[in-house]
């Protein structure tokens, strides 16, 4: 006897909670993938540019999935997913290297300007915009560990300051404060660094 049979014959009964149940789990694997397809490399960002390593920015952000899967009965009340899961990494990043005790490795730097845009450009545009795309991401790795958090939200994530003060967890004016004396640093870093000055 096949399992249709057994169903339409009485023997083997589904309950009605069973079938919303799973009709309910594929509706939570769409939106889950969904936003996996929308915030991955935003995600992956944010974690690389704290952790400096390709394969542990990637578990950062398989895990912040995995969190979400696991509270995906509050996703409704989240107003504003993007800043949401990047909170999440954020705070899972932090974690790690917290409990690793370690700076982020500035060797990897390169690996960073590898990967920012610069489609639509010839053999030596691309080279003279990854050597810049290098020479700011030196300069952003002088700053000092406050200032570079909300440099890095702010220009490379394109968070405003409500955001990135929902990220950290501190206030929008501490925010704006941090922003203003990275902005005059990285300044003074790039007027320095640059020849004839």
């Amino acid at each position: 006897m096949s399992a249709s049979q057994a169903v339409f014959s009485g023997w083997m009964e589904i309950s009605k909670a069973a079938v919303s149940e799973r009709s309910g789990t594929h509706a939570d694997e769409e939106i889950l993938a969904a936003l996996v397809s929308q915030y991955a490399g935003t995600l992956y960002r944010v974690a690389f540019s704290v952790l400096r390593n390709q394969s542990d920015a990637e578990d950062a952000v398989q895990e912040a999935f995995l969190r979400v899967l696991r509270h995906r009965d509050t996703l409704g009340e989240v107003r504003d997913q993007r800043v949401w899961l990047i909170r999440i990494v954020w705070n899972i990043v932090l974690d790690r290297k917290r409990r690793a005790k370690t700076r982020p490795e500035t060797d990897d730097v390169a690996e960073l300007a590898r990967v920012l845009p610069c489609e639509g450009l010839s053999a030596e545009a691309r080279a003279s915009a990854a050597q810049h795309h290098a020479h700011v991401l030196s300069c952003v790795e002088q700053l000092p560990a406050k200032e570079r958090e909300v440099i890095m939200l702010s220009a490379f994530e394109e968070l405003n300051s409500v955001e990135i003060a929902n990220v950290l967890g501190i206030t929008e004016s501490s925010v704006r404060s941090r922003l203003f004396r990275a902005r005059n640093l990285m300044a003074g870093l790039l007027n320095h660094a640059r020849p004839g000055r």
